[in-house]
């Protein structure tokens, strides 16, 4: 039998669920993807994602967090770089262009976003989301029991982030097409895409400055 702390365990899920569900840029990203590309497709950025967030999760149990910030400008600069990314496919979508947006008229072929693009963006928004860290360099080591063995309860304390974290994702995106079903009624596709766009510069802005 998995040897865990049962009564930190049940002050671990309510709390992780709270953090996972409040308005982040993640959560952003799966609403702006649910509104342009549907849920079924956004699937792909939430498993880049929930890649990024067991590697943010693993490597602020084992102390990388304090290395990184021992050498900050390498982890600026990557985060410097992922948002303007990020920041650019909003202005694109905002312009009813690029692979990210809704087509106004036949899509062309070939012009759907790569799988592993979505992936990409989901793992880049994750592993260069510094609230994410600090999130997780505050909140995982007080739920762990030093007198229990580390691997097991790691492994268990993931699992359960990784799927709160899918299932608030789900509830972003679902969001997300659910609001587009009702702004492309009478062909307002291009409101969509600036929405959506909105939605992605703001995501791209608040991981380079945030």
């Amino acid at each position: 039998m998995l040897m865990l702390n049962w009564p930190l365990l049940s002050a671990f899920i309510p709390t992780f669920f709270v953090v996972s569900i409040t308005p982040g840029m993640c959560m952003t990203m799966a609403l702006s993807m649910g509104i342009t590309i549907g849920v079924r497709r956004a699937l792909w950025m939430m498993a880049g994602e929930l890649v990024g967030v067991a590697v943010v999760a693993v490597s602020a149990a084992v102390g990388v967090a304090a290395l990184m910030l021992q050498y900050p400008t390498a982890f600026t600069l990557f985060k410097y770089a992922g948002g303007a990314y990020l920041a650019w496919l909003g202005v694109q979508m905002w312009r009813s262009k690029g692979r990210m947006a809704m087509p106004e008229g036949p899509l062309e072929p070939g012009a759907e976003v790569s799988r592993l693009q979505l992936a990409s963006q989901g793992f880049i928004t994750a592993i260069a989301n510094p609230k994410g860290w600090a999130f997780f360099v505050a909140l995982l080591p007080p739920f762990i029991d030093s007198s229990l063995p580390m691997a097991p309860q790691l492994t268990a304390l993931i699992l359960i982030i990784l799927t709160l974290e899918f299932i608030c994702l789900q509830i972003y995106a679902h969001g997300g097409k659910s609001l587009s079903l009702a702004l492309s009624r009478g062909g307002g596709v291009r409101t969509v895409n600036r929405v959506a766009g909105s939605l992605m510069i703001l995501v791209g802005a608040w991981l380079a400055l945030g």
